[in-house]
């Protein structure tokens, strides 16, 4: 009987099914898309960077020091989801000239490079990522262009164009179009308290759709309004309350009745709140002067000041400094590109009207909000994961035709040592593989190989920096043949400098992680023979012969076998175990018996079968040699040996200090064209901060730059003309 209703049963239940879907009722429609947006704003996080360097304008062989902030865009906090950022250099043609990884903690990460010295004069591209953001490049990273000379060489200054040119521009009206010529929308964002929304429908529109729409606004990730209306007329007017927006860009989007954008705009809202920092500090002061810069952060804010960080610049003034504030920056970020720092040509967005912002937002789309995207809930696979606990080192397994290799081959990661250090992965279907190693600024030795070596496949190692990049054309500008005489000036400086032996470059900062102490991943093993303790053998065949009772290590036609003997209850098994030697998996156990037995420390050895999550060890030896690096033994053509870095180190910025008589009289010039660096300067309880450095024997005009944010995602941008004379 059940058998006989069960086609029967199974079609009532998918019409019950698929009415459910069709009954939809028009009140059920904010909920839907209100949990379609919320479930793709967790699914899809969006990060953003904020760079705060010394300067932008930069001699070859200087140093260029800068902070990173690492943001969530939808909360605007220090974001705790990576914690390395992908720092590059690039020039005209968009070859790398520096990489760094740096460390970051807490979304905050000092950083220091070294510019080469035979490095062109030209415009250069600072971009910075993390990991999560390769998935979305070449847009969503931070970009800024800097200016870098080179006054010994006579080449012309090379600059790129469209630098900033992130998009399209598609419409330059006043209203934007989704999909249906119905509809459009227009928007009166000029009124204090209230946001004027105006529908022009046609009458076609309106019979298919009975009038109704729904009205979703929403700013960086966060839902701001969603409501059902009815159309009244051809063109109906619609508020909301200004108190509901949040600060930043507005989202309006239009829906129809069966839940389709229609219709969207972009508006800006400004923040309703001023600076919440108070710089006192003199306005001028000698040569070789102390100065004193007491920072104040404003009652409100001391409840955040845990994790409050900020970065002080003090460097020469430009003729005309375009400051990219983290406070702008952060407005539009790199989701909405950046064809506002063409626009506004160095202005502030506080010094613009709001109807200025939102005529550049015309010409923008999000390159995060995608409703196509979110109301499908079909999410691409993202091939690059954040780095919150570990560090992703992707590679690939080659044929020997330069085929990707069959899914779900095994590659084998060791780390040589004398604890020995395992890992194990397989390819997936374009071959590709990956590895998690911890995040730290210790150096590593790792060594990478096929499970299965008669296949002669290959390893590649991929960069993890990527390789998708912004176009943009170069123009050679043979006027600045002649070097502005500010730029002399900075040149002369740092020859000056070099000449003395004079260096801004301190110790390393304290690494904020740690290196893991290695461990075997084996434990203890079942014999742990230290060789020390025996008489000297001359040949590792007498040591497995004398000393491993159950190992032995034969002659087996043209090459040596090691095999461990053991017994279950009355019956004898032998197995051939995994060989090491120094940690490293061997498929040759010749490497072992060719040994010096003078070099090796102790053997270890896993009678019994041992598991590393599904990868199977029948018994283990482990050869360890006094050095421990795996040294003594040439690297089969298998293998992949790579010294390795997660996190690159940093220096601190250190000046003299001229606080003794004999300092101050010194005749050793400073000459200094960044008078101050720090990149984490926190407040104390009461909210204030005090900072002391010493001027140069430069005369000149110095900006002092503060930027910064709290853990509730309060900005700091603050700026102030300091002079010595």
């Amino acid at each position: 009987m059940i058998k006989k209703f069960k086609p029967v049963i199974l079609l009532l239940i998918n019409l019950l099914f698929l009415q459910g879907i069709c009954g939809q009722t028009p009140q059920d429609m904010p909920d839907f898309l209100v949990q379609k947006f919320s479930q793709y704003c967790k699914s899809v996080p969006r990060e953003e960077i904020y760079i705060h360097c010394d300067r932008d304008e930069y001699i070859s062989g200087e140093n260029i020091w800068f902070n990173t902030y690492l943001v969530d865009r939808q909360s605007f906090k220090p974001s705790l989801n990576s914690r390395i950022v992908y720092f590059e250099l690039l020039n005209t043609e968009n070859r790398p000239v520096v990489q760094k990884r740096i460390l970051i903690d807490k979304g905050f990460g000092p950083g220091q490079i070294v510019l080469p010295d035979t490095l062109s004069s030209g415009s250069y591209r600072i971009r910075a990522y993390t990991s999560w953001m390769k998935n979305f490049l070449p847009y969503n990273c931070f970009i800024k262009d800097i200016n870098i000379y080179n006054t010994l060489s006579n080449k012309d200054f090379k600059r790129k164009l469209n630098a900033g040119n992130f998009i399209k521009k598609e419409n330059s009206n006043n209203t934007r179009k989704i999909k249906y010529t119905g509809l459009t929308l227009n928007v009166n964002n000029s009124k204090p308290d209230i946001l004027e929304i105006f529908v022009n429908a046609d009458k076609r529109f309106r019979s298919e759709n009975s009038d109704l729409i729904y009205i979703f606004i929403q700013t960086h990730g966060n839902i701001n309004h969603v409501s059902s209306e009815k159309l009244t007329e051809e063109t109906t007017k619609f508020t909301v309350p200004k108190v509901l927006l949040s600060a930043g860009i507005n989202q309006i989007t239009i829906f129809n009745s069966k839940g389709e954008p229609v219709g969207e705009r972009f508006i800006y809202t400004p923040v309703r709140e001023n600076n919440f920092l108070t710089l006192h500090s003199v306005d001028s002061c000698d040569l070789r002067d102390k100065i004193t810069l007491e920072i104040e952060l404003e009652n409100e804010t001391l409840a955040a000041l845990n994790s409050t960080n900020l970065s002080i610049s003090v460097a020469p003034q430009r003729n005309n400094p375009e400051i990219m504030d983290m406070d702008d920056y952060l407005v539009f970020g790199t989701e909405y590109g950046l064809p506002w720092q063409e626009a506004i040509k160095g202005k502030k967005n506080n010094e613009l009207s709001r109807e200025i912002i939102d005529s550049i937002l015309l010409n923008v789309t999000s390159n995060w909000i995608d409703w196509a995207t979110i109301l499908s809930g079909d999410l691409h696979h993202f091939k690059y994961q954040m780095e919150k606990e570990d560090h992703h080192l992707s590679g690939k397994l080659l044929t020997d035709d330069q085929q990707a290799a069959h899914p779900g081959e095994l590659v084998l990661m060791c780390s040589p040592g004398k604890e020995a250090a395992f890992q194990y992965t397989r390819t997936d279907n374009e071959g590709n593989f990956n590895f998690n190693i911890h995040i730290d600024e210790g150096p590593k030795d790792l060594i990478f190989m096929p499970d299965d070596v008669s296949k002669n496949h290959k390893i590649i190692i991929e960069s993890s920096f990527s390789d998708q990049f912004l176009k943009s054309e170069v123009s050679v500008d043979s006027t600045t043949t002649t070097t502005p005489a500010y730029i002399s000036k900075l040149s002369v400086n740092l020859q000056v400098q070099k000449i003395y032996g004079v260096s801004a470059i301190g110790n390393s900062l304290t690494p904020v992680f740690q290196p893991v102490k290695p461990s075997r991943f084996y434990g203890n093993p079942d014999i742990e023979l230290i060789l020390a303790d025996y008489i000297s053998l001359p040949v590792m065949n007498e040591i497995f012969f004398e000393l491993l009772p159950g190992v032995s290590l034969k002659m087996k036609k043209s090459t040596y076998e090691i095999s461990i003997t053991y017994r279950i209850d009355d019956d004898q098994f032998s197995t051939l175990p995994c060989l090491m030697i120094d940690g490293v998996i061997i498929k040759d156990a010749s490497m072992i018996a060719n040994l010096n037995p003078e070099i090796v420390e102790k053997i270890d050895v896993i009678k019994g079968k041992y598991l590393v999550g599904k990868y199977f060890f029948p018994g283990l030896v482990n050869v360890i040699t006094k050095s421990g690096d795996f040294s003594s033994v040439s690297l089969p053509d298998y293998m992949v040996r790579l010294p390795y870095k997660v996190t690159d180190p940093v220096r601190s910025f250190v000046s003299p200090d001229y606080s003794s008589q004999e300092m101050k009289d010194s005749r050793i010039p400073d000459y200094r064209n960044t008078l101050y660096w720090n990149p984490s300067v926190k407040p104390g309880k009461d909210g204030r901060a005090i900072v002391e450095f010493w001027s140069s024997d430069n005369k000149s005009d110095y900006l002092i730059n503060i930027q910064g944010i709290t853990q509730e995602g309060k900005t700091f941008s603050f700026q102030k003309i300091l002079k010595v004379k």
